[in-house]
């Protein structure tokens, strides 16, 4: 069985994956919290994970993994944005989240096995805070409950600091019921205007932190496999679920195996409103990008590294699915059955998760369009959906400017392959004058031209002119 190294953020060392049960491989992953439209930081881990869960079931087979992602669908920003618009909760939850389903789909992302909303778990939420309180780890105090920090002695084990450490270094609320200000909150009164359920310490609504433990434990169990989620939730979200459930689980391990991906910026800078960078997933599909240019950029660097979102990199990642759709256009996936994934893709992938390597290897498939095909449908790429977009005729979707058509894309194909034999001929020769010639074409038609190695490529650039190509065949 092909072996799997991932990074344990718990270690904060590469690890030798051993799953509890290979029968059962679990894995639990943050999901969003469904107030608005998802944007392209809060899909990053989607993709990373879903990229992990399909290594996993090409590992132990599709019937033997079970990933969980949750949906948070009571919390204070819900409540304010209900307020704000005049809308019911449910109607705003209920519409977020097929917006992020969908959003998400169009990236490739596979719908985990079981996508649990808060809502719908209070009652174990309630009896996971009564065995907390009943033990000692947690008390009630003016409605609210709330999780004694300093009696879970590895506290602060994932994040690498100290309690004293962190109040310290940040900034903690202080609340007349608090015993300490590191306590956290693990359920809280409601208002009339406020979501509340029923419970031995009022009306009231869960915690951010107790959902996830309380989840967890009822669809993976006490102990699972990996736990994951952007770096942002290693504290205080990560890290107060573990003491939750460790305490309220005789002192089981939860997940074995902690991963967290790095965060996103834009064209190097942070992602922020303020500097007019901020940008939905579905603002960009709507600005004609297919979900799969999204899902390439993203995997072309390493999850645990932090990732520049670029124009460049976007037209680059389209110009490559591109040239693979042409390549596959008059393929069919191999059965799944049949599918045998290639050594150097899956190592690759076994090796914490080095998307950039398996995207190159992808790179130098295209002499066998089968393998290209297949391959990269393991990595989530050339999908029917993806496919119609990319062989458009009658309609030619635009993405940053740069023309999708699938009848371009076969014209620079056929020009790239004369430019790489005449490349060869003047190398021989040593008389550059048609390379020049040709290049010289190419660059007032609006065609960047890489020639390295490896190859000719040529890539669309903004100002491509179609009609300036004719006559270099």
């Amino acid at each position: 069985m092909t072996e799997i190294k991932l990074h344990n953020s718990l270690s904060r060392k590469k690890e030798i994956f051993a799953p509890i049960d290979p029968e059962n491989v679990r894995m639990y992953v943050c999901g969003p919290t469904v107030y608005d439209r998802a944007h392209i930081g809060n899909a990053r881990p989607v993709v990373v994970f879903d990229v992990l869960y399909r290594l996993l079931r090409e590992v132990y087979g599709a019937d033997h993994v079970t990933y969980v992602r949750n949906f948070t669908d009571v919390d204070d920003k819900i409540n304010a944005r209900a307020a704000e618009s005049g809308r019911s909760i449910g109607e705003i939850t209920s519409e977020t989240t097929q917006w992020y389903l969908d959003d998400m789909g169009a990236l490739g992302a596979m719908e985990p096995d079981h996508m649990p909303r808060a809502t719908q778990y209070i009652a174990q939420m309630v009896t996971m805070i009564e065995k907390l309180i009943a033990d000692g780890f947690a008390y009630a105090h003016e409605g609210h409950v709330l999780f004694r920090v300093r009696k879970y002695a590895d506290y602060g084990k994932l994040s690498g600091r100290s309690v004293d450490d962190m109040i310290a270094g940040a900034r903690v609320e202080v609340a007349s019921y608090k015993e300490d200000p590191m306590d956290f909150v693990l359920w809280k009164p409601s208002d009339d205007a406020t979501p509340g359920w029923d419970s031995p310490w009022g009306r009231g609504r869960p915690g951010w932190h107790i959902e996830c433990s309380a989840m967890s434990y009822e669809l993976l169990g006490a102990s699972f496999d990996i736990h994951g989620g952007g770096n942002d939730l290693m504290f205080p979200h990560h890290e107060n679920e573990i003491a939750q459930s460790c305490c309220a689980n005789g002192g089981q391990s939860m997940a074995n195996y902690w991963l967290h991906n790095e965060m996103l910026q834009v064209e190097g800078k942070k992602m922020s409103k303020s500097l007019g960078n901020f940008f939905t997933v579905r603002d960009l599909l709507d600005e004609g990008i297919p979900g799969e240019v999204v899902r390439f950029v993203f995997l072309s660097t390493h999850y645990r590294k932090p990732m520049d979102w670029t124009v460049e990199k976007a037209r680059n990642a389209e110009a490559t699915l591109r040239r693979w759709y042409e390549l596959t256009v008059d393929l069919e996936p191999t059965n799944e059955a049949e599918f045998v994934a290639d050594k150097d893709i899956l190592d690759a992938l076994s090796n914490d998760l080095n998307t950039h390597l398996a995207l190159s290897k992808l790179r130098k498939m295209t002499a066998n369009p089968q393998a290209l095909l297949d391959n990269a449908r393991l990595l989530g790429f050339m999908s029917d959906e993806c496919r119609v977009q990319f062989n458009i005729v009658d309609e030619t979707p635009k993405v940053f400017g740069v023309s999708s058509n699938f009848q371009h894309s076969k014209l620079l194909s056929e020009i790239g392959k004369k430019l790489e034999v005449t490349r060869v001929k003047a190398m021989e020769s040593k008389n550059f004058s048609e390379v020049d010639r040709i290049k010289g074409a190419l660059v007032a038609a609006g065609v960047e031209v890489r020639m390295s190695k490896a190859g000719v490529e040529l890539l669309p650039a903004a100002g491509f002119d179609a009609s300036k190509l004719e006559g270099l065949l």
